[in-house]
């Protein structure tokens, strides 16, 4: 009966620990990679006051619950996907590791803690995977469609199509449709290939658990 009530507690706990620290792995994912950071914004409600005290580059407001809104990559794509997707790392070390230890325990805290930062890339199918999906095309087409890098990225996809495509925007071609289209399908696959890679290590974590435990039962017998 506590089952449920104990899941979504944790999630939202989890959910609430989760969103700081997945912008400021885009922080560091940057920082890592020779960018430079000036603006992380992470809303108050999520802690952006208190980080703030600690990271120099965080202001405490948003109109997202957290936006890496001032970096630079030196023109560089590589430094902008590692950007982008650093913050999943989570997912394929703690996030599909502990769904699956979840499922083995049958522990609802640890289901609950584990599923916003398993699921996050479906999650940011319209931000940060859209983005992705939008560096790789743009970068693709570029030679052929000069102003995809402009008008195709974007961390935002319901605001990028507004932009593009609503009323009062500008002339938009059948190009751009098909260039978002094309990021969004990108997007999507990426997401679901993240989603398989962190089952395939927390499996590979598991069965090595398992191994460990088996071994250290038989030598307990001998």
């Amino acid at each position: 009966m506590l089952a449920l009530p104990a899941t979504l507690g944790a999630m939202l706990l989890s959910w609430w620990i989760y969103v700081p620290i997945h912008e400021l792995f885009h922080a560091w994912g940057c920082l890592l990679t020779g960018g430079t950071v000036s603006r992380l914004e992470i809303a108050s409600t999520y802690g952006g006051i208190w980080v703030a005290f600690v990271v120099p580059y965080v202001v405490p407001s948003s109109e997202y619950a957290g936006r890496l809104s001032g970096f630079v990559t030196g023109g560089s794509d590589s430094v902008y996907l590692v950007t982008v997707f650093a913050p999943y790392v989570l997912t394929l070390l703690v996030g599909l590791p502990l769904l699956r230890l979840a499922q083995r325990t049958a522990n609802p805290l640890i289901l609950g803690a584990a599923v916003p930062v398993a699921y996050s890339p479906f999650i940011s199918l319209t931000g940060d995977y859209y983005e992705l999906g939008s560096i790789l095309v743009s970068r693709i087409l570029a030679p052929w469609w000069p102003q995809a890098v402009l008008q195709w990225r974007s961390d935002d996809l319901p605001k990028l199509l507004g932009a593009r495509f609503g009323s009062g925007a500008g002339n938009a071609l059948a190009g751009d449709a098909l260039g978002i289209a094309g990021s969004v399908a990108l997007g999507t696959l990426l997401a679901f290939g993240t989603y398989q890679a962190g089952v395939w290590i927390a499996d590979r974590l598991m069965a090595a658990s398992g191994d460990s435990s088996l071994s250290s039962r038989q030598r307990a017998d001998v």
